[in-house]
C-alpha cells in the first residue's frame, strides 16, 4: 500500500509532520481530515530516483503520436456531448496513461479555470500542441464550431501518423542491414584478421593485396579505435547541434535529402500531402490564406519548403493569387498547382486540396514501394562485395600455403 508524508495544522495552529499508508491521495486527505488536522502538504513516499523519473517522465519525455490522437479522441467525444471544458480535462488527467499528457491535462484545466481559452492554454505547451493544433481550435472557438474543427484535426493527426509509419516501416529494414554490415566490419577487422595475420606472417607468404589492405586496416582500428571512436562521437554531437538546432543547418540538410536520388523523392510527396491536407482544412475552418501559410512554414516540417513559403507569403501580400507564387518554387509539381488555380478560380479551394492530399497519399506508397525495391539490390550487391572482399583476403593466403604444401 502506498506511503504519504504529510505535513499539518492541529486545532491550536502547531504544525505537525508525519506518513500514513492509504490507497491513493483521496483516501489520505481523510485520514488526516479524521484525525482533526488540516493538511499543508501530502506526498507520495519514493526515493530521490522515483521523484526524478517522475518529473522526466511529465516534463521531457516526448509524446507518441498514438498517444496524442487517443487523448484527441477522447476531447472529441467529450466535447461532442456537451461537457464542459474544464470537466472534460479532469477526466482526461484522471484516466490519461502517458505521464506528460496527464499532467498538461491538468495544467490546461487549471489555465481554463482562471479564464484563459483552450487555444491559449494548449499554446503555452508547444512541443506536445503544434502551431497547427492550437490555430485550430482557435479557429474552432472563434467559429463555434470546435467539435468539428477537432475532428477535422483528428482525421489529419491519425492521416500524418499513417505516413509517418509507412516511412519508418519502409527505412527499418535498410537500417538494420547497414547495421548488422558496420557490426560484421569491425568483427572481422578487429578480431579475425589480425588471428589470420599472425598465422599468415608464421609461414613467410607473400600477402596479396586484399590481405595487405585488411590488415591496414586492422591496425588502425587497433592502434586509433579509441581516439577514431572519440572523434565519431564528437562529430555527432557538432552535427546534430548544427544540422537539428540551427536554421541554417536544418536548411541545408533539408536541401540536401531532397536532392538524394530514392529518398528525395519520397520526402517531397509527403511534404506535398502535408501541404494538401493542413491548407485544406484551415481552409475550411475560415483561416486567412496569409495565415494558412505562416502555420504551415511551422508545421510542414521541411526547413526547405518552409523558406519556399516564406517567399510565398511575401508575394501573395503584393497581390498575388496562390498558384502564381507556388510556380516559382522547384517543390511543388505542376500537377499541384494547377489543382490549386482551379480550387481558386472555381471557389473550391478546400475541396481540390482535398483530392490533391488523396492523389499523394497514393504517390508516396508507389514512391516508397519503388524505393525499397530499388534499395534491396543495392544492399544485396554492397553485402556480396563486402562479404567477397574479405573472403578474398583470408583464403587467397590460404590457396597460396595449399599449394606450397603441395608436392
Amino acid at each position: 500500500m502506498p506511503v504519504f508524508n504529510y505535513q499539518a495544522t492541529d486545532p491550536s495552529g502547531k504544525t505537525r509532520s508525519g506518513t500514513l499508508t492509504a490507497e491513493n491521495l483521496e483516501e489520505a486527505l481523510e485520514q488526516i481530515a479524521d484525525s482533526n488536522l488540516v493538511p499543508i502538504d501530502i506526498q507520495q513516499a519514493g526515493g530521490a530516483n522515483e521523484g526524478f523519473l517522475s518529473h522526466l517522465k511529465t516534463h521531457y519525455f516526448s509524446v507518441k503520436p498514438t498517444d496524442l490522437i487517443v487523448f484527441t479522441k477522447q476531447l472529441v467525444t467529450m466535447v461532442r456531448v456537451g461537457i464542459p471544458m474544464t470537466q472534460a480535462f479532469a477526466i482526461l488527467k484522471d484516466q490519461t496513461e502517458q505521464p506528460r499528457l496527464r499532467y498538461l491535462a491538468g495544467m490546461i484545466q487549471e489555465d481554463i479555470e482562471s479564464g484563459m481559452s483552450l487555444s491559449a492554454a494548449a499554446g503555452k505547451h508547444p512541443k506536445v500542441f503544434t502551431p497547427l493544433f492550437c490555430s485550430m481550435i482557435e479557429a474552432g472557438e472563434a467559429s463555434g464550431t470546435l467539435p468539428e474543427v477537432l475532428d477535422r484535426l483528428l482525421y489529419l493527426i491519425e492521416h500524418e501518423a499513417k505516413v509517418k509509419a509507412e516511412i519508418k516501416t519502409a527505412m527499418r529494414y535498410p537500417f538494420m542491414v547497414v547495421g548488422a554490415l558496420c557490426v560484421a566490419f569491425l568483427i572481422m577487422v578487429g578480431f579475425v584478421i589480425p588471428r589470420f595475420v599472425n598465422f599468415f606472417g608464421k609461414q613467410g607468404l607473400n600477402l596479396p593485396l586484399p590481405t595487405r589492405i585488411c590488415i591496414w586496416m586492422s591496425e588502425i582500428l587497433t592502434k586509433y579505435g579509441a581516439l577514431i571512436f572519440l572523434g565519431m562521437v564528437v562529430t555527432i554531437f557538432f552535427c546534430h547541434r548544427y544540422f537539428n538546432q540551427t536554421e541554417k543547418g536544418k536548411l541545408t540538410r533539408d536541401r540536401f535529402l531532397l536532392a538524394t536520388p530514392l529518398i528525395g523523392p519520397v520526402l517531397i510527396k509527403a511534404a506535398m500531402t502535408r501541404f494538401a491536407s493542413i491548407f485544406a482544412l484551415l481552409q475550411s475552418s475560415g483561416v486567412l490564406v496569409l495565415d494558412s501559410l505562416k502555420i504551415l512554414t511551422q508545421t510542414v516540417g521541411n526547413a526547405a519548403i518552409s523558406a519556399e513559403f516564406d517567399k510565398v507569403r511575401e508575394l501573395l501580400e503584393e497581390g498575388h493569387g496562390i498558384a502564381g507564387p507556388l510556380m516559382s518554387s522547384k517543390y511543388f509539381p505542376p500537377m499541384l498547382i494547377n489543382m490549386v488555380r482551379i480550387g481558386e478560380e472555381s471557389g473550391r479551394l478546400d475541396e481540390m486540396l482535398r483530392h490533391v492530399s488523396e492523389h499523394y497519399d497514393g504517390e508516396i506508397s508507389y514512391q516508397i514501394k519503388k524505393m525499397t525495391d530499388a534499395i534491396g539490390p543495392i544492399l544485396i550487391v554492397s553485402l556480396t562485395t563486402i562479404v567477397g572482399f574479405f573472403a578474398l583476403a583470408i583464403y587467397m593466403p590460404m590457396w597460396e600455403l595449399t599449394k606450397m604444401a603441395t608436392p
